[in-house]
């Protein structure tokens, strides 16, 4: 029962905190702007709590699911003073643009403070060559700096791993820095093969091998994985939470890539039950330079330098996400509504854990609210450009005949959505 009410808690602050601060940024900047706000409400249905200020009422509602900033000449024209109307077209939209880029400034300030506090950072610092790889042929050494990959900027393990997988196998061109002199060299890549299930883990956190996110298609899919699946084990062998998330991380690799090709046995936990799921992977290969890279020391000088990178990589996966979702990488199964989040939340486990599902909620929140598709704040920033350019506002019939169309849209979304959700859960 205490679980239970712990799991309420953590799903009621983090809902009802994303909203506070969403419209809290729409609320601020029209007030910036000298726009009458009569409203600022957090929360949808029975008010129960409220306050008259000077100029706008504060209400809590019941339902957490959302709120609302209730601007004068907002709905429909005014000529009163303050009225959101009569305001210049810049002004308008950075009040509509405002609660996204305060949920996706919010989410890269805690996730860069989460990166900094983790440390085990792997630098672009060579720690040793792999015997008999083309690395020492070409005799790479151990403490040469690698800078760039075929004109790429290599600034840390992440970097290497990415120019390594868009190499196709061809011969790679390698600038290093050797006792303070920079080097070119030319290395064919390795090829290795490895088993590839469609998971991607959490490896943050307390539940290091928490399933995060499986991929539409992929073997994990069609034979039964699902999100917020945590990993006991592999054929067998037990992953172990360890002090660290990197051993962790590299246990699990190791144990799916341990024999290639064949089908992989896992234990799951779900939904507090232990599960048996047998996944056959489909073999593909990956490029290696053949070198280790050394782990940078734990320091805050580095653990922020390499957390900017970290939380440029973390933006730039939900906008790949988003791209995705329109052309066909990510199905609408692989969606999740309020019903999803919460039971994504009610599984946290420990403060980063907590703080790092804050964080991808909130941006997505974000990044999904700026769509350019009505009634999201993105659609109606939209119908402002148009206004500027057309130098006339739409027809009010127009403009609710579109802001409808699009809320039905929402709505039959939602719904699948949420079915979706309730179908994962039971």
């Amino acid at each position: 029962m205490i679980s239970f009410f712990i799991a309420v808690i953590k799903i009621v602050f983090i809902l009802g905190f994303l909203v506070l601060i969403h419209e809290g940024g729409h609320f601020l900047v029209a007030k910036l702007c000298k726009i009458k706000v009569n409203e600022f409400a957090i929360g949808f249905g029975p008010t129960i709590w409220k306050k008259q200020g000077k100029q706008t009422k504060y209400a809590l509602r019941l339902i957490p699911l959302g709120g609302f900033v209730s601007m004068e000449g907002e709905e429909e024209h005014s000529d009163k003073e303050g009225s959101f109307s009569k305001a210049s077209i810049p002004k308008r939209i950075a009040v509509v643009a405002a609660g996204g880029l305060v949920n996706i400034a919010f989410a890269i300030i805690i996730y860069f403070i989460l990166m900094s506090s983790i440390g085990n950072n792997v630098s672009n610092y060579v720690d040793s060559i792999i015997p008999n790889t083309n690395a020492e042929v070409v005799r790479l050494k151990p403490n040469d700096k690698i800078l760039k990959v075929n004109g790429k900027t290599i600034f840390y393990k992440a970097d290497l791993d990415k120019a390594m997988e868009q190499s196709n196998g061809e011969e790679l061109e390698v600038v290093i820095e050797r006792d303070g002199q920079e080097q070119t060299i030319y290395v064919e890549p390795m090829t290795e093969q490895y088993n590839y299930t469609g998971i991607a883990i959490s490896g943050t956190g307390e539940i290091a091998t928490k399933i995060v996110a499986i991929y539409p298609n992929s073997p994990a899919a069609m034979q039964g994985l699902e999100a917020n699946d945590i990993i006991l084990s592999v054929n067998g062998v037990e992953i172990k939470e360890d002090a660290t998330t990197t051993t962790t991380t590299t246990q699990l690799v190791n144990e799916i890539n341990r024999n290639i090709g064949q089908n992989l046995n896992f234990m799951i936990q779900r939904n507090g039950e232990t599960i048996a799921v047998e996944v056959t992977p489909e073999v593909r290969e990956n490029y290696y330079m053949g070198v280790y890279l050394k782990v940078a020391e734990n320091n805050l000088g580095n653990n922020l330098y390499y957390a900017f990178f970290e939380t440029g990589e973390f933006a730039f996966s939900i906008v790949d996400n988003l791209k995705m979702l329109f052309t066909g990488g990510v199905s609408i199964d692989q969606m999740m509504g309020p019903v999803g989040i919460g039971e994504v939340v009610s599984q946290t486990n420990g403060i980063a854990d907590f703080v790092y599902i804050l964080a991808l909620i909130s941006i997505s929140l974000g990044f999904t609210n700026l769509l350019p598709f009505p009634p999201l704040d993105g659609g109606k920033i939209v119908i402002l450009l148009i206004e500027a350019i057309r130098r006339k506002p739409m027809k009010q019939q127009t403009e609710i005949a579109i802001q409808m169309v699009g809320f039905m849209v929402l709505i039959g979304l939602s719904i699948l959505v949420t079915y979706n959700d309730i179908l994962r859960i039971f």
